[in-house]
């Protein structure tokens, strides 16, 4: 597992891929956090999560487009399938090298924190929870990602697919409105990502939440594994 993860982060940083999506949450999140904490003289960081929230959703099909599908189109993933390594730990590798690099673009939201800290003292309850949140919803979107990465062969349409997806769960709450009388409404709504989400901006970091997209993380993340397998055999 170890040798595909570091050979996925070398192809992240090799090509501009891993540069890019980096370089939109610096720019988004620096934006976020001039506009409402320095400008308005407000320590709450709160804003600056909420937005950084909505760009995450939008910039991982960035991250994960490739990370199955280009092996596929390539002919590499040939390789990967006869060497002597399982299709969980390929899965793995690949998934965790995402990881990585996600982690990198919103550990600048701890910098945000220290740069408040050095004026007053910031609400760092808030901070973790909302950091930790956007790390397991961002994980969980990985992994849904690198999933649909694994059912095509071309980048572009993977890209598509998981931006639809995005929009989906973005706009599931509202969705929701029109499904209030019908059965179909708790299901649902536990499925709703900002709902999950909603208790990490509190600071409170609810058992329950982290299983919900720890669950969905390790449900794609073996559906992966599956489709891998499933190509080792045809």
């Amino acid at each position: 597992m170890f040798a595909i993860l570091k050979r996925e982060l070398s192809a992240y940083f090799n090509s501009i891929i891993g540069y890019i999506f980096i370089a939109v949450i610096y720019f988004f999140g620096g934006l976020f956090f001039w506009v409402t904490s320095v400008y308005s003289g407000n320590a709450d960081l709160s804003g600056v999560f909420s937005n950084i929230m909505m760009i995450v959703e939008f910039i991982i099909p960035i991250l994960t487009m490739r990370i199955i599908s280009e092996d596929f189109k390539l002919k590499t993933d040939q390789a990967l399938l006869t060497a002597p390594i399982s299709t969980a730990s390929i899965a793995l590798g690949k998934y965790f090298s995402a990881v990585v690099v996600y982690l990198i673009g919103i550990s600048i939201t701890l910098v945000y924190g220290a740069i408040v800290s050095f004026f007053t003292i910031p609400d760092w309850v808030v901070i973790i929870g909302s950091f930790t949140g956007i790390l397991v919803m961002g994980m969980a979107l990985i992994a849904i990602g690198m999933f649909i990465s694994s059912l095509t062969e071309s980048q572009i349409v993977a890209a598509v697919i998981s931006y639809a997806v995005s929009i989906f769960i973005i706009l599931m709450d509202g969705l929701l409105n029109f499904f209030k009388s019908s059965v179909l409404y708790m299901p649902l709504s536990y499925l709703s990502f900002s709902k999950h989400y909603k208790s990490f901006t509190l600071g409170i970091v609810n058992l329950a939440d982290v299983t919900f997209f720890l669950t969905i993380c390790a449900f794609f993340v073996f559906l992966t594994a599956h489709m891998i397998e499933k190509r080792k055999w045809n």
